[in-house]
């Protein structure tokens, strides 16, 4: 089995750097532009298959990715993004009010970083998107498919490092989030998924990693 993980395209939210979480924030007409182009890059790759999160930035990016290909597309929601209830619709990046300084402990200090009540925890994540992966290994029909994984950036974060074999709650964000539609291959060996190539951009703009700093 072998799969091909994206991060959706951008959206207006990406942009101004917005705490997005579960906030059903669609693409915007550059985060179009980034999905088409990787769907170009794509075509190279037969894919049997495609799971998304139901959020419409992940399924937009999906959509666009298999348009013109007779390709079943699933929504799971244990790879939509982190919840982070009522952090969502601040600012990653202010620095002057208390919660802003709350919550970017989630990219700088993650350990300590401490969940509003109605959000979910890094923990949580783990076990929500490592469930998903454990149902694609463990499934019979799915056995030797190439399947195409539409999700998130701490989504993906989260499988990745279950693939490196680290389920570290203070070093998530030791590879960085994954830009915009970039693209890893992973595939199944043994009882497990292994990172084949991490980080594949079929886009022409410069790619810059982002860090709420």
């Amino acid at each position: 089995m072998r799969l091909y993980i994206v991060r959706h395209g951008e959206t207006d939210w990406n942009k101004k750097k917005l705490v997005q979480g579960r906030k059903d924030i669609p693409l915007n007409e550059y985060g179009r532009h980034l999905a088409r182009e990787t769907s170009y890059g794509m075509r190279q790759y037969q894919i049997d298959m495609a799971y998304t999160s139901p959020l419409r930035r992940a399924k937009e990016t999906a959509e666009i990715l298999l348009e013109g290909r007779n390709i079943p597309l699933y929504e799971d929601q244990r790879i939509q993004e982190i919840s982070f209830g009522s952090y969502e619709g601040m600012s990653c990046v202010d620095k002057t009010k208390e919660e802003n300084l709350a919550f970017q402990k989630f990219f700088q200090d993650t350990g300590n970083y401490i969940p509003p009540e109605d959000a979910e925890s890094v923990e949580q994540l783990y076990e929500r998107t490592g469930e998903f992966l454990k149902s694609l290994e463990e499934s019979k029909k799915l056995k030797n498919k190439n399947l195409l994984i539409s999700t998130h950036g701490a989504a993906m974060t989260a499988m990745l490092n279950r693939m490196r074999g680290s389920l570290s709650v203070e070093h998530f964000w030791k590879n960085e989030v994954p830009p915009n539609c970039s693209v890893t291959i992973a595939e199944l060996e043994g009882s497990g998924f292994k990172i084949i190539q991490e980080g594949i951009i079929f886009y022409k703009e410069e790619v810059k990693h982002w860090k709420a700093v």
